[in-house]
Order: structure tokens, then C-alpha cells, then sequence
């Protein structure tokens, strides 16, 4: 029996005929990596690989690292193996992972969603026979609305709070969400204020060409006066702690797609939640499975036992693929 395309192991995706791993969360020589978040960037790998669009921010998070670069859809060789790299749709730069030996193809999405943006290459379905696919949001009750809808009742409820006076303090993580934020909100309303970990992140995407409203780096010498009825986007994480003390009086809400769930906007203690993500929702899982053409189908980080029956019930050959990658709840802590 020969050997498969990939291996699950103990330091992560590994593909035998190339002696490389993908998204690996443990020390190897050479690491393929979908894309920029800390759970699929993980420092101590000695070579790694990514998309020209994902390097900045890697480089950014990891420092001073041996990082080559490709670009979507270049195919190169490395042993047995032909590797290429296809938009994910997730943040810029992200990338699935198309592998083939001997003619069998398998896909690694890494994460993904299907709707558009504004900052991110779109998603694009790459055929193959075995496809391994997050599940983040692997429920019916997840599916999101329109990205023109969040984007009209962020900014009016932005609108409300600055016509009172008030700041609208809102959580997203700092790289993908904050930007997709940032590029939907209506300057006009007022100042956009920033934490310095996602401006730092802003200014690493503008360097890549990517538009962006002006923002307002949020320093110890800011005077929050001089903003009243600004928007502030911060690291969830900050909401609660002394950093978001000066916007006294400040309306908040995150953005996640968590917030779909009431619990999860209960425990948030937020004002508003709005139901944004950069996962595909049930609906967009569904699709882009379809849409590879794959007989075989992995799951992993998520609701993986619920998707893979789910799956099997519609004929898929599913299992499950237990891995350290996180989830947005994670990543926004």
C-alpha cells in the first residue's frame, strides 16, 4: 500500500515525499505556512514558506526567521511532491495549500471564507481528490449576513453613539477583522482610533497596497477630548483592561462570529455584537467542499464530530483531524 500524500503527526501536517510540513505547531526544518495568525505561525521552524501577501505580517510576529516567498498559483517541486498556493479569502496574504504526488491531489485550506472583503484575495476552489477543512462555524445555526448589512449597522450604530458624545469601542483581532472593520466604516461619521497592536498591523498591510481609512494611533499622550465620538478598534483583550479606561463612558461591541450565539454575547458584557467572521459559515463550508470535487474530506478545529456525520451522511469518506490549530474565540483572547 503506498504511502499517503499527507500524514497527521504529533508535529503537524506532514508530507512524506516532500519532508515538509504544513502549518506544523512544533519545531521541524522546513514549514509551509497557509497564513499569518499566531495558532498557524508558530515560531522555531528553521525554513518556512508563505505567499509574498502573508511574509510582512509573518515576519512582523516572528521577527528574524529564514521566510521564502510565492505567489498565488506558482507550483514548485520538492521531492515527490508539486506544492502551490491558492487564495483562502481569510485575511490577505492566506492561502490553501494544494499538494500532489503520483497524481493524487490534496488540498489544506488553512482557514477560509467565501465572502468578499475588500481586503483579501478571494477564495478559489482548487480541485482535488482529498480536502482538509476547518469546521470553525460547522453548524446550521451560523450563517452570516451580507457583509454590506454588518457594515451599515456598524456604522450606524457608530453614528448614534457620536451624535451623543460618546466613543464606540469595538473589539476585533488585529489582523483580518480589524482591517475588514476599517475598510467598512464611513470616515465622515468621525475620528477612527486605533490600539497600536492593530495599527501596527494597519500600517504593515498599507506598505502592501492595501486601502485603508486614516486612523489615529492611540498613544499615552492622547488626549481623548480632542476625539469625542470617535470609533476605536482594539484587541478584545483591551476592552477590559486600564487601556480602555480613558474613553470613559464609551459604548461597546465586538465583532466576532461567535456573537451569533447568546451566550457568547452575554458573557462579553458588550453593548452590541455584531456577527462578523473570517470563517466560512455552515452554508460556505458546504459550498466549498462541494466545490473541490473531493470524495475524501478532513475536518479539523471546530465542531468536527457533528460535521464529519454530516458529511458522511451526504456520502463523504470524512474523518477528523485532531491538531493544535485555535479558533476565533482563542485568537481574540
Amino acid at each position: 500500500m503506498s504511502e499517503p500524500v499527507l500524514k497527521f503527526t504529533e508535529r503537524g501536517i506532514f508530507c512524506p515525499a516532500a519532508d515538509v510540513y504544513i502549518d506544523p505547531w512544533k519545531p521541524v526544518d522546513r514549514a509551509l505556512i497557509t497564513h499569518g495568525h499566531a495558532d498557524h505561525a508558530r515560531a522555531g521552524m528553521r525554513n518556512y514558506l508563505a505567499t509574498d501577501g502573508a511574509a510582512p505580517v509573518i515576519r512582523h510576529r516572528l521577527g528574524e526567521i529564514n521566510l521564502e516567498t510565492i505567489q498565488y498559483g506558482e507550483a514548485i517541486v520538492a521531492g515527490g511532491a508539486k506544492f502551490s498556493f491558492h487564495p483562502a479569502g481569510h485575511v490577505p496574504g492566506s492561502a490553501q495549500i494544494r499538494v500532489e504526488v503520483k497524481g493524487e491531489v490534496w488540498v489544506v485550506s488553512g482557514d477560509y471564507k467565501l465572502e468578499e472583503d475588500g481586503i483579501s484575495v478571494p477564495f478559489e476552489p482548487v480541485p482535488c481528490d482529498t480536502f482538509i477543512s476547518e469546521c470553525t462555524f460547522g453548524l446550521p445555526v451560523f450563517n452570516w449576513a451580507p457583509p454590506g448589512e454588518v457594515a451599515a449597522d456598524i456604522n450606524s450604530w457608530w453614528r448614534a453613539n457620536a451624535a451623543e458624545g460618546r466613543f464606540s469601542l469595538c473589539g476585533a483581532y488585529s489582523l483580518g477583522k480589524a482591517q475588514r472593520i476599517l475598510a467598512a466604516l464611513d470616515p465622515q461619521i468621525g475620528p477612527i482610533l486605533c490600539h497600536g497592536a492593530v495599527e501596527g498591523t494597519n500600517e504593515i498591510l498599507r506598505a502592501q497596497g492595501i486601502e485603508l481609512p486614516s486612523t489615529i494611533h492611540v498613544t499615552p499622550e492622547l488626549d481623548p477630548r480632542s476625539v469625542a465620538g470617535a470609533f476605536i478598534l482594539a484587541p478584545p483583550s483591551a476592552l477590559g483592561s486600564s487601556w480602555a479606561t480613558r474613553f470613559r463612558g464609551a459604548s461597546t461591541a465586538f465583532a466576532s462570529g461567535w456573537m451569533a450565539l447568546r451566550g457568547v454575547r452575554r458573557r462579553r458584557s458588550a453593548d452590541r455584537g455584531f456577527v462578523l467572521s473570517d470563517h466560512a459559515d455552515w452554508a460556505g463550508l458546504n459550498r466549498a467542499i462541494s466545490e473541490t470535487g473531493a470524495e475524501r474530506v478532513f475536518v479539523t478545529h471546530g465542531y468536527t464530530s457533528v460535521f464529519r456525520r454530516y458529511l458522511e451522511e451526504q456520502g463523504y469518506d470524512a474523518g477528523i483531524v485532531e491538531t493544535e490549530f485555535g479558533n476565533d474565540t482563542e485568537d481574540e483572547n
